[in-house]
């Protein structure tokens, strides 16, 4: 899988050589940072590679003049200056973002950064909640428990250039931790009955400083089923774990927020080019 990913982004670089940016005429690379916050077991990442080749090979498909890099922060990396990439995506993790780790204090802070800066940011599950608390909302373990395997959304607040994303989806999730009083200025159009804020935006729906969810498009089924034999199968009561699994293997939505992650980045980043 990592020479896959290599080869995709030496793919991914070469094609940018030929394409130009939309207002400037010129030969322009979309630099897209990937924050990974988490890791897979050794045996998960061989058969399914780590999270940032999934987030690579969900959004590339459709973002052809990116390439893509990562700032493991749990591995000890500094992120450094938000203006290095065009846009970021923070991942998964097993970790709390309540837990007591200096990068994720360090994280809060770069996060509070690209929002002040415009640079466009994503984030998914625990980056969906990291992003909430860096900006004044609060999460915490849910007193529903945790929720695995195929949920089913719903979609609100929809704005006109998230035509790809249907009225509702279904996504895998692996949680417990849920945001339970949001930030500011932020607008929920995703839910389920099992996750209040499943989807937000923050500022401006049509040019949203950052885009976050709750549950995983970036996980196969295969993947949540090995996950559960090898780690959840220890934490989750066994009822919740087989109840969530019972329907693992129906349609996803996966490759539909591959889209919409890869639009959310071209029109901020051509947002930021017009802006004087």
């Amino acid at each position: 899988m990592l020479c896959l990913f290599l080869h995709c982004e030496t793919a991914f670089a070469k094609q940018a050589q030929n394409i130009h940016h939309p207002l400037a005429g010129q030969a322009y690379k979309l630099k897209i940072g990937i924050i990974e916050t988490g890791k897979p077991s050794e045996t998960l990442a061989a058969r399914f590679g780590n999270y940032p080749e999934m987030f690579t090979s969900l959004i590339g498909n459709f973002l052809p003049e990116a390439i893509f890099f990562t700032k493991s922060v749990v591995s000890g990396e500094r992120v450094g200056n938000p203006d290095q990439a065009d846009g970021w995506l923070i991942t998964g993790s097993r970790h709390g973002v309540y837990d007591d780790h200096l990068w994720i204090n360090a994280l809060e802070k770069f996060i509070q950064q690209c929002l002040k800066n415009g640079v466009p940011l994503i984030g998914v599950c625990f980056g969906h909640q990291i992003i909430a608390q860096a900006m004044g909302g609060k999460v915490c373990k849910s007193n529903k428990g945790w929720g695995v395997g195929v949920q089913k959304y719903s979609v609100s607040n929809k704005p006109d250039w998230m035509s790809d994303l249907r009225e509702s989806y279904c996504s895998h999730a692996i949680h417990q931790d849920q945001i339970l009083d949001l930030p500011a200025d932020t607008t929920v159009f995703s839910s389920s009955g099992f996750c209040n804020y499943a989807a937000l935006f923050y500022g401006n729906a049509a040019l949203p400083k950052a885009l976050t969810v709750q549950s995983h498009p970036e996980l196969s089924a295969d993947f949540v089923r090995q996950i559960s034999k090898e780690r959840l199968s220890k934490i989750v009561p066994a009822d919740v774990l087989a109840a969530g699994l019972a329907p693992l293997g129906m349609a996803v939505n996966n490759e539909d927020w591959g889209k919409v992650f890869a639009q959310y980045f071209q029109r901020m980043t051509k947002a930021r080019a017009e802006k004087p």
